[in-house]
């Protein structure tokens, strides 16, 4: 399977890391944290793609990349729910277990409605003619799942589209997000018609941004449209998901790489962009794409995987993968501000330095109550299995503080999600590997929760 660009090193030599120092002992945490399932591979899922939602009973609901009983080894995943039940013990239910032609590998969470249905996408599978390595393994699809009518009946599984791979796109990545007229919004990695240097394997283009209605009729088709396809060079490339739907029907959002061809942390593709993509203004017109940010890399930061996420203020929030002023460089978490005369500023709040403190954060990190950002990093802290942290904003600026060091089996490591709260103020995500699990190498993932 072929991963994200740019993670695939990243991720071995963190997980090497964590090998090495697994004999260390973790430095003591100002949070507890508590692993509520440790997938197992085969027929249970393997590697967690994004994070956990809740539903209004208190279920966990997310996904796997790997896994399941429906296809070839290692799986191409599945679908979970976690149930609490008495003593602090969670229960999973698979849902769905994808199976190729249905869509495979999913490569973002899911997204929850008020009817209780879920929706995410496949990076693989469906009906589309995309290779790779000389097979047909398909474009991708966006799916629904819906629970039964009745309990304990089965949920149903839904294509709601099939990428073609051309000017459509294809590999969908990241979460979906829903607007007030229940309108879906994605990207894809790749495809869109643009671009010629993006990825070898998937003829090069670079990725769209794309809308899917809904039927006017129920049992009616979705209807896809590209809002804007990405060109790369100076464009950005390789949108990552996470969109955000803000103002008057605008979309902001992250491009993995692109945007510049000097970027000091990867020569020729670009260290990625911020941008805004504000609707036409007349009927049929196109969509107007704007960079709030092109990454330089050092010491700005370079490689935003994730998507951002607003401030009520309106200055937006993100991480980036790697650059920054640390020590490695291992990424950065990054500011935004809206200025008067519509230009838009970057301000580093803090660059990891890959020690301690963490490094390569892959998620969007999240506000809690009192305005602090939390959020993980996927490697790094005191064993080398990544963190979740904390950025108080205090009088003289952010501080970090690490609540939790992750430390390898039969804890998790490499934290990629974002996190949720609970009613409670508990935070809760996945780790793709360790647990106690035997998948390989690394371990199979877990779903976590971190607690005061």
């Amino acid at each position: 399977m072929i991963r994200r660009q740019h993670s695939v090193s990243l991720k071995h030599f963190g997980l090497l890391l964590l090998a090495l120092l697994a004999l260390g002992s973790a430095a003591s945490a100002e949070w507890k944290e508590k692993v509520l399932y440790s997938f197992q591979g085969g027929s249970d899922g393997s590697v967690p793609a994004g994070g956990v939602v809740f539903d209004p009973a208190g279920n966990l609901y997310g996904v796997t990349n790997e896994g399941g009983s429906t296809c070839h080894s290692p799986g191409c995943g599945t679908i979970f729910q976690l149930s609490p039940g008495g003593g602090g013990a969670w229960a999973e239910t698979i849902l769905y277990g994808f199976n190729g032609t249905d869509g495979s590998y999913p490569g973002g969470g899911v997204i929850i409605d008020a009817a209780g249905n879920l929706y995410g996408t496949t990076s693989y599978g469906g009906n589309g003619p995309c290779k790779l390595l000389g097979y047909v393994v398909g474009c991708g699809v966006v799916y629904e799942l819906s629970p039964p009518t009745q309990k304990g009946g089965q949920w149903t599984y839904a294509i709601l589209y099939n990428f073609q791979g051309g000017n459509d796109g294809d590999f969908p990545n990241g979460d979906l997000v829903f607007d007030a007229k229940g309108n879906l919004y994605g990207a894809t990695q790749f495809g869109g018609g643009k671009g010629t240097t993006c990825n070898i394997l998937f003829g090069g283009q670079c990725g769209t941004v794309f809308m899917l209605s809904p039927p006017k009729q129920k049992g009616g088709k979705w209807t896809e449209k590209v809002l804007h396809s990405f060109a790369g060079g100076t464009d950005g490339a390789n949108p990552n998901g996470r969109l955000l739907l803000h103002g008057k029907g605008s979309i902001y959002g992250t491009t993995t790489t692109g945007g510049n061809q000097g970027c000091k942390s990867d020569s020729g593709v670009g260290c990625g962009t911020a941008f805004k993509l504000a609707p036409p203004s007349r009927k049929g017109g196109g969509w107007t794409e704007t960079f709030l940010h092109v990454f330089g890399g050092i010491p700005d930061g370079g490689f935003p995987t994730a998507g951002m996420v607003f401030h009520n203020n309106g200055d937006l929030y993100g991480t980036s993968q790697t650059g920054g002023g640390g020590n490695f460089p291992s990424g950065t978490v990054f500011q935004l501000s809206h200025h008067l005369d519509g230009t838009w500023k970057e301000r580093v709040l803090y660059s990891f330095q890959d020690g301690n403190d963490g490094g390569w954060p892959e998620a969007v990190p999240t506000f809690g109550a009192s305005g602090s950002l939390y959020g993980t990093a996927a490697e790094g802290g005191t064993v080398g299995g990544g963190t979740v942290f904390r950025f108080q904003p205090t009088g003289k600026g952010w501080e970090l503080s690490v609540l939790y060091t992750f430390t390898g089996p039969p804890d998790g490591s490499w934290p990629a999600s974002s996190l949720i709260f609970d009613a409670a103020g508990s935070l809760y995500g996945t780790t793709q590997y360790s647990g106690t699990g035997t998948c390989g190498r690394y371990g199979c993932g877990t779903v976590f929760e971190v607690g005061p």
